[in-house]
Parts: structure tokens; sequence; C-alpha cells
């Protein structure tokens, strides 16, 4: 019976008396159906749950990956640490990221420890232009975040930091002006002991190096090495100069990417033996597009969601470039204007068309269905799940199709043929099976013979053409 209020408590249908009395059960598989599974939870169960004895009840609010940043936020002062690490960590890796309000973050980053921090930053919850707004805030709990962008900030603003109210920004901000003196840098490079560590990589990598250090770690020539030099925002120009041509292609491909790249060395690594190389090259901003489209770069099948730290930073006009890598980055900003998302979504690469549907809350129903049909890789079926994927139309079209991927789009059809969704039921692929069962155009008799389904009560109880006599019988019967 657990299986069919499951089914019930996902419901979009359910009337709030019904969900109401399925908070109250004890069941936490039914709990989490309810607060984490549903797209809509009306405002009266929102405050129940809120309200609920049980944390794991609330955090599954917190994890929910289908209501907004602002109703999951609401969690963000929960007494139990289980509840505000829900929130921290977000929906869960298997789902699509989305940014929580700048209040909620705000409050997180004044109250929250740092271990569930760590989990805000990894789950990609907060902007990163959250830390940069932090260096100017009036809170001087949150003015110490914005210490940790340190070199994205102004001399003035790094003056100002220096000179804070707060002993502890002060403090703090001191530390990152020592990480900028070589001298200081080598000293306790010099006092560590001979096996390097974590406090050891964090010099070379991220502080200014002397010009001894830079020697030895061009004597030692160990990859890592080579990578540590390419990576240092310090490092000599003859010296990035030289990885650039003796290093291995993973430090290349970091020199390729640096900020402060000489015109030669460009033009040196546009010719690099290794693809990535190249094609890291040819998105350097500095190029013309003539000059991108005479590197000779890869457009690799889209495997990576990610393509930089921030969707924002990409130049809208690259939505206009030849080099479709630089349309995939600005197809991933969710607040491009409708005219560039009209543009994008006629583009002839898939990786932006693709980027543009899982990204952008207004892309059209047709390019989604599109690329659903077109794209077999990662993050595929979470196309279905956007509030405008079409549905309506589609099981005169794929009811026969052979490919499952496409008979499940006619099993989700609302107005399909009732004969057809009970045939479907009986598919071979379980998903499309299930969603057969959660058809509401499913014969009512078929509707409640399934209700007594080993295999498909938890989703003919999810039917919104379950009646609600059904469903309070239901929960009698429970």
């Amino acid at each position: 019976m657990s299986a069919t209020l499951q089914g019930l408590a996902a419901n979009p249908t359910a009337p709030v008396d019904v969900l109401l009395r399925l908070l109250d059960s004890g069941d936490g598989a039914v709990h989490s159906s309810l607060c984490r599974g549903r797209r809509e939870i009306p405002d009266e169960v929102v405050a129940a749950i809120l309200a609920h004895p049980n944390p794991r009840t609330r955090g599954g609010l917190a994890r929910n990956p289908y209501v907004s940043g602002e109703l999951r936020g609401r969690v963000v002062d929960d007494e139990f640490w289980l509840v505000r690490s829900g929130l921290a960590s977000g929906p869960g890796e298997d789902t699509w990221p989305r940014h929580l309000p700048d209040h909620v973050i705000d409050r997180m980053y004044a109250t929250y420890d740092g271990q569930e921090l760590d989990q805000l930053i990894t789950s990609r919850q907060a902007p990163r232009r959250t830390l940069l707004r932090y260096a100017t805030h009036p809170s001087a709990t949150l003015r110490r975040y914005g210490i940790n962008m340190w070199r994205r900030l102004s001399e003035e603003r790094r003056a100002a930091l220096l000179a804070d109210p707060d002993p502890e920004i002060r403090a703090s901000a001191a530390r990152r002006l020592e990480e900028d003196d070589a001298e200081e840098m080598e000293r306790r490079l010099r006092a560590m002991p001979g096996t390097r560590s974590h406090a050891h990589s964090h010099i070379l990598v991220n502080c200014r190096l002397s010009r001894a250090v830079v020697d030895e770690l061009l004597l030692e020539r160990g990859d890592d090495d080579l990578w540590c030099l390419a990576h240092n925002y310090s490092t000599p120009p003859d010296v990035v100069a030289h990885v650039a041509r003796v290093g291995d292609p993973k430090a290349r491909l970091e020199v390729a990417g640096r900020e402060d790249l000489p015109r030669d060395l460009v033009d040196l690594l546009a010719r690099d033996p290794d693809p990535e190389v190249r094609t890291a090259v040819s998105m350097r901003p500095e190029l013309t597009e003539d000059e991108r489209a005479a590197v000779d770069y890869v457009v690799p099948p889209l495997t990576d969601f990610r393509l930089g730290e921030d969707p924002y930073g990409a130049p809208l006009s690259h939505a206009r470039s030849a080099h479709p890598l630089l349309r995939r980055r600005v197809a991933r900003n969710p607040d491009l204007p409708a005219d560039l998302v009209a543009l994008l979504a006629a583009d002839d690469d898939l990786g932006v068309r693709v980027l543009l549907a899982q990204f952008h809350p207004g892309a059209p129903p047709e390019l989604l269905l599109r690329c659903y049909l077109e794209y077999t890789g990662w993050y595929r079926d979470r196309l279905l799940e956007l509030p405008r994927f079409p549905a309506v139309g589609l099981g005169p079209r794929f009811a026969a199709a052979e490919d499952p991927a496409e008979r499940l789009l006619a099993a989700r059809d609302p107005e399909l043929d009732p004969v057809v969704a009970d045939a479907l039921t009986c598919d071979e692929d379980p998903r499309i099976r299930a969603a057969a069962a959660r058809n509401p155009a499913l014969p009512q008799t078929r509707l409640h013979q399934l209700l007594e389904d080993e295999e498909l009560s938890k989703d003919a109880a999810a039917n919104p053409a379950l009646p609600p006599e059904t469903m309070y019988r239901l929960l009698g019967e429970a």
C-alpha cells in the first residue's frame, strides 16, 4: 500500500486535504514523494511541511528539484542541520542546479558553518557574482567571504578591505596581501617539510613565486611543476614561453588559457599538435572571427554542461560568432533576450541547441522536442521534465515507433487514444508502462485495475484522472 500512497502524494490533482492526511502518515517514502517529488505544492501543504516535526520531511522540501529556489529557501533557518545541509547541497547531482535567491544565499553565508558552505559552493546554487558582491557588503560577516575574490578586486577595494573597521577582515586581507609577497612565500616553502602538502601546492599554484622558486620548478621539470608554472599568475613571461614550448599537453593547455598571454605565444599555440590546445586558443577573446577560422580547432560532442564557470560571463555578441563553442557558452545564459533565443534555437550545432534547451526557461517547445529526438547524451531525459516540453499531439506520431524513447513520448500525450494508452500499459519497456499508467486518457476501468497491479499501482495512483472518491478510498484502506 505504501507504493500506492507514494503515487497519490505525487498526483497533481490530489485535493489539499488528501495531501495533508498523507503528510500525517508516518511513512517516510510517502513524505519524500510529497515533499521532494511534487512539482506544485499548495500553500497550505507547504505550511504544514515547514511545521512538520520530522526534519527529514522538511529536508525533502529543501531538496525538491522542481519548486522554486524561493520556496526551498524557506527552510534556510531550520533548527536541524539535516535540513540546512539539504538546502546547501541542493537537489542532487542527477538533477539540474538552480540558483537560490540572493537573500537566501546571504543568510546562508551569514549563519552556516564551513562544511555547509562547501556544500553550497559545490552544488552550483550560488553564482560567482555573489562573492564579488560581498566585497562591498555592509555586513562584516559577508565581507569576510568577499576577500576570497581578492585577485578579482580593484586596488581601491583591496585597500578598503586592508583598512576595514573589522579586525578579522583586516587580518584576512593582510594574509591575502602576503600571498602576493614572493619573498614571504619562498620563506614559507623553505620551512615546509620535503613532502608536498596542500599548503605547499596552494603556494605554488595560487601565490606569487620568487625567481628562485620558479627556477627550481624548471629544474625539476615534472609535469605537475610545469603545470603550476603555466597556471600561476606571477610566472615570468620568459618562463611562460618556455612552458608553452616544452610542457606536456596539459601544461600547454593551461598556458593557452592565461589572460596575459602575448600574441606570439597565441600564434604558437594556435599551431600546437594537440587539438585541445588549439581549440582553447581559438576561443581567446582577442582573436577576430577570421583569426579563429584560421585555427584548426575541433568541436567535440556535447559532454560537458559546464563550459566555463559563469554562464553570465560570455559576451552576448558571441551568439553570432562562427565558432560553435563560443555560441555554446552563450547558450547557457538563462537571461538571453528573445531575439538571441530564436537565433540559437535554429543553430546548426546540436550542442548549441541542446544547451539552450536545457538552460533557457523560454526555449521553444519545438526546440525541446527536436533536441530530445536528436540528442542521446547526458541529461537527455531531463528535457522531458521541462515545463515547456510538448506533449499534446505526440501520440499519433510515436505510438508505433520502434525506439522506446520515442514511444515514451506517445505515452505522455494527455490526448492519446484511450485504446492506445491501454495498450501501452503492456509495453515491453517499463518506463513506457509507467508513463501510460499515469496518462489521464487511460480508460477508468484499466486505471482502477492498475491500482491493484504490484508494478504499476504507484503510477496509477499518480494519474491526474483518478477520481477524488478513489483517492479517499485508498486513504481509508491505508
